[in-house]
């Protein structure tokens, strides 16, 4: 029996042939070294007759940058600053101005949570307040965000202005007033 699996080439002797290569001390710790060497002749790939066949052999790269008539053909594929920027700067200042309140609140951009939420229309602060949006009431917000975002173990935010939106006046006394009390802008 043994005279006749010596004499044929059968997958059972390459896998035994594989376990005695496997108990030899490698020569390298590197990870390309833990698998065995195997000897492939390239020669049955290149004398291929037909070119359809040729094609499939070639390899393509797992991860490249899209051509201009490609991102031409998928024009809304979002950039990898859009599809990271939600990690990357995950906490996000949103604060608005109407004529009569100033409210101001803190998102978690992935879950949409509300962090800290202040307003000047807040019971204890309506009442306590001589004027609801002046220059005063923002430095009031701003501190009370400051104050919630901390104790929520929130320590840096970011703020993304809208197109024609200047970081000046009330918007820079809030906002101003948040890094004065210890909170980060990323």
């Amino acid at each position: 029996m043994a005279a006749c699996l010596s004499s044929t080439t059968s997958p059972f002797l390459l896998s035994s042939h594989f376990y005695q290569t496997r108990r030899e001390k490698p020569t390298s710790l590197s990870w390309s070294s833990s698998f065995p060497q195997l000897n492939l002749s390239i020669n049955s790939i290149s004398n291929l007759s037909n070119p359809l066949l040729k094609k499939q052999f070639v390899v393509q790269a797992a991860w490249t940058r899209r051509s201009r008539g490609e991102a031409a053909k998928r024009p809304n594929r979002k950039s990898w600053k859009q599809r990271t920027d939600m990690y990357m700067r995950p906490f996000l200042l949103n604060v608005f101005f109407s004529k009569r309140f100033i409210h101001a609140k803190v998102m978690h951009r992935g879950t949409s949570k509300v962090i800290s939420v202040a307003t000047t229309n807040a019971k204890d602060l309506r009442n306590t307040l001589p004027s609801l949006t002046d220059d005063n009431a923002c430095r009031v917000v701003g501190k009370l965000i400051a104050e919630r975002s901390k104790e929520a173990d929130v320590f840096a935010m970011s703020y993304e202005p809208n197109k024609n939106e200047r970081i000046e006046g009330k918007l820079g006394i809030v906002i101003d007033t948040i890094k004065e009390s210890g909170i980060i802008f990323v």
